[in-house]
């Protein structure tokens, strides 16, 4: 059996947005590739992305934030940007690593009551999960 494929998912502070698509997209495909994600400048995971994922049965209240540079040295398939910045500030990946850049607003920086903040979160959760199960798992398929 070949090794998994491997696929990065990167934002800036790792605390929401990649948190919760590398949640979902290992849910998605069921382990069929080795799933990571880090960030530009990473923070801490946060509890909005912790609770918005638990609500529909995913747990990653063990993940922890990452930067991109514990990657540095892995060969890794499919490079995920989920935030303009972090697209940017992308490091430098081999040429066959293919880039794929989808933008999703940051639910971190709503303010107001925990509940506008969770809303927030599960908004974005519902995008990445539709992204996954439409788009990006066809660019992955069919490789």
């Amino acid at each position: 059996m070949s090794e998994k494929k491997k696929v990065l998912i990167l934002c800036t502070g790792n605390s929401a947005r990649s948190q919760m698509a590398e949640g979902l997209l290992k849910h998605i495909t069921q382990n069929e590739y080795e799933i990571n994600s880090a960030g530009t400048k990473p923070s801490i995971v946060r509890p909005e992305a912790i609770k918005a994922l638990a609500e529909i049965g995913i747990d990653i209240s063990k993940n922890r934030s990452k930067s991109v540079d514990e990657f540095a040295n892995e060969e890794i398939d499919y490079v995920l940007t989920v935030c303009d910045n972090a697209q940017e500030n992308c490091p430098y990946f081999p040429a066959k690593t293919k880039l794929i850049h989808h933008s999703f607003a940051d639910p971190a920086e709503i303010e107001g009551d925990e509940e506008t903040r969770l809303n927030a979160f599960r908004k974005i959760r519902d995008e990445i999960k539709k992204y996954f199960e439409t788009d990006f798992v066809k660019i992955i398929k069919t490789e």
